[in-house]
């Protein structure tokens, strides 16, 4: 007497839907400006919620998750180290030569701040929005 109940296909989302999602995952980015690394957190929520309602969110989303890891996350990490080595090396002056790369990889996480702006943008007025080198890797993760 245990029969299974048939699997119900998602309902997929609406033009105005995928847009709002595919914003939002975006824009996710701003919760780095007040806690430092939960961005990411949600466009990996999007895209686990909704990538089997919608190719695009699904594609956005994941784009915003990968962007954020690399430019947010992976740009923090070098600039705290480029910043650690530089202090440790300004003991022997040659530190002090250091600074202007360390100023650069501290702008990684800035970067990232505005191109995921720009992207939420993008996909609020409808259009299909690609980061620069992780969009087409991401399309052809979820194409292939």
């Amino acid at each position: 007497m245990n029969e299974q109940m048939p699997q119900v296909p998602p309902v997929p989302l609406t033009p105005e839907e995928e847009r709002q999602w595919a914003m939002i995952a975006h824009l996710g980015v701003l919760l780095n400006l007040v806690s430092g690394f939960l961005g990411p957190i949600v466009p990996l929520g999007i895209y686990m919620i909704y990538k089997d309602r919608s190719r695009y969110v699904a594609y956005q989303s994941l784009q915003a998750l990968i962007f954020q890891l690399i430019w947010w996350v992976g740009g923090g990490v070098i600039a705290g180290i480029a910043w650690a080595i530089t202090g440790v090396l300004s003991a022997v002056i040659i530190g002090l030569l250091c600074i202007p790369i360390a100023c650069v990889f501290s702008a990684m996480p800035l970067v990232a701040l505005g191109y995921g702006i720009y992207g939420g943008i993008q996909t609020s007025q409808g259009q299909d929005f690609k980061y620069w080198l992780v969009g087409d890797w991401v399309r052809s993760t979820l194409t292939g």
